[in-house]
């Protein structure tokens, strides 16, 4: 299993992060490895909510299934993957200061496929590759709780 975490001090009040990031289908805008996602039913708002998110690191293409399992707004928002890669996920949102200030921090906790390499892929695709990818991807989401 691979752990990673990436943080990121946002200057937005957390009510400012979570409008951005409460709508999981706008994902998408911020997340570069996530192409599309599809709800699973018809929920598409806290604890429950299933959805498949096609996802694209280089070459490697993948459905990856999801349950939010942690819905706090304005505090957190957990997941389960359920497909191909398995594992556990959670986004924290702590004000800083006057709480006009956010740190974000995404982590995960993944196990990889033998066919992506099981553990050596946890380590290189993980703690390497998706790491760096997340750490643009908290860039996005900067910019547009920001903008």
């Amino acid at each position: 299993m691979s752990r990673i975490t990436v943080s990121i001090e946002l200057a937005a009040s957390p009510a400012r992060v979570w409008e951005i990031v409460e709508p999981v289908e706008r994902h998408i805008d911020w997340m570069a490895d996530a192409v599309a996602i599809r709800f699973t039913n018809s929920q598409t708002r806290g604890i429950g909510t299933t959805f498949d998110c096609d996802t694209k690191v280089g070459p490697i293409k993948l459905t990856d299934r999801m349950e939010i399992t942690e819905w706090v707004p304005e505090k957190s928002m957990g997941v389960k993957h359920v497909g191909i890669v398995t594992g556990t996920g959670v986004f924290t949102i702590e004000p800083l200061g006057n709480g006009q200030y956010t740190k974000f921090t995404w982590s995960e906790e993944l196990t990889f496929p033998w066919w992506l390499g099981g553990p050596i892929g946890e380590v290189i695709g993980g703690n390497i590759v998706m790491k760096a990818i997340w750490r643009r991807n908290l860039k996005k989401l900067k910019a547009l709780v920001e903008g």
